[in-house]
């Protein structure tokens, strides 16, 4: 939920050189809504193509269902669908991005199946079409990756995957989707279910819900000062897949920031561990996740991460929980672990539904 990348809270000085590039970002186009017509739910037809890029032209066929739902006003979307086939069982979320500076989009995909984020793709609309794209690797070579999306103001969207295994010089489409509108089923209050099972998939359990949140934030951590702001506002938590993912959206307000942001957690149920992103609605951008579980009803989770241009180590973590509060606390590490300062501690206090 939070990390080192936000620590700093204050304003910084903008040099002539970001002061340009501002500049030239605001005569682009503003897409911050360019999504927004997917909101609602859907019926998709999909189709996929059993082995790109070795000349097949066996494809199998999915149908199901799916809704998409409004983050941070229609900038930031998360977009779920759960399909079945003749190959099996498909079941992911999509969290869609905004970047308010490069004018792009980031799309990330998580299948629940393994619990780990892809890249994202990396793109924007233009004259009707979104373009996105991104690199990874197939069958241990690497390859570019595009999605197209058009006809997204109907109420029959129309997606497509392809992959480029020569620099772009040509595609194969492997992936399509057709989406038809159905009408919204009546939104239903998040049940509370109890914690604690074996495989962890349900660690989060407790704080679906809304929260009122108080949160001190060291300003200058790693510093040796003892310098602290406050934060008030609200934390909402919305359930995924059943508990095995979730979305958290941090609205916080104070005299040295506010802050408008959402952590998802998303659960691998190889490893048994969750992981946590977090970002920021000022950047429109995943970090690197957290990761760990809870334990005895704790929660740390750990990564590695740069602050002031040094390697740290962070830690979260989810103690005194109870079913109408907990409390959430972030600490960096600069010698390996073997002390922690906290830098941000925050207290939940459940609202009515």
């Amino acid at each position: 939920m939070f990390s080192s990348r936000w620590s700093g809270l204050t304003a910084q000085p903008v040099s002539g050189a970001s002061r340009a590039a501002t500049e030239n970002s605001t005569r682009e186009r503003n897409g911050q809504l360019d999504f927004s017509p997917l909101l609602g739910s859907w019926k998709y037809h999909l189709k996929r193509r059993l082995r790109p890029l070795t000349g097949s032209t066996d494809w199998v066929e999915f149908d199901g269902t799916g809704v998409c739902y409004k983050v941070w006003d229609g900038r930031s979307q998360l977009d779920t669908i759960e399909v079945d086939g003749p190959a099996g069982h498909i079941e992911g979320l999509t969290l869609r991005l905004y970047d308010p500076q490069s004018h792009r989009w980031r799309l990330y995909w998580v299948n629940s199946k393994v619990g780990i984020m892809d890249p994202p793709q990396v793109g924007q609309f233009k004259d009707g079409t979104g373009e996105f794209y991104a690199q990874d690797t197939l069958n241990g070579k690497s390859i570019m990756i595009r999605f197209l999306w058009t006809k997204i103001t109907s109420d029959s969207p129309h997606f497509e995957q392809s992959f480029s295994a020569d620099g772009g010089k040509t595609w194969e489409v492997n992936w399509i989707t057709d989406q038809t509108r159905v009408p919204d089923e009546p939104e239903r209050a998040p049940a509370i279910a109890a914690s604690g099972a074996q495989d962890h998939q349900h660690d989060f359990d407790f704080e679906f819900g809304a929260w009122k949140t108080h949160i001190r934030h060291l300003l200058r951590p790693l510093s040796g000062s003892d310098q602290w702001t406050d934060l008030d506002g609200t934390s909402v938590v919305h359930k995924i897949w059943g508990g095995r993912a979730n979305l958290g959206e941090l609205e916080v307000t104070g005299e040295a920031a506010s802050i408008e942001g959402l952590s998802l957690r998303v659960y691998n149920p190889t490893s048994r561990q969750w992981s946590i992103f977090w970002s920021n609605a000022k950047e429109g951008v995943l970090g690197a996740p957290m990761v760990g579980r809870f334990v005895n009803g704790r929660g740390e989770f750990y990564d590695q991460e740069t602050f002031q241009g040094a390697a740290i180590f962070v830690r979260f973590i989810f103690s005194d929980i109870t079913p109408t509060a907990f409390r959430l606390e972030q600490a960096f590490s600069a010698d390996g672990g073997k002390t922690w300062e906290p830098n941000w501690i925050a207290t939940f206090t459940r609202q009515k539904q």
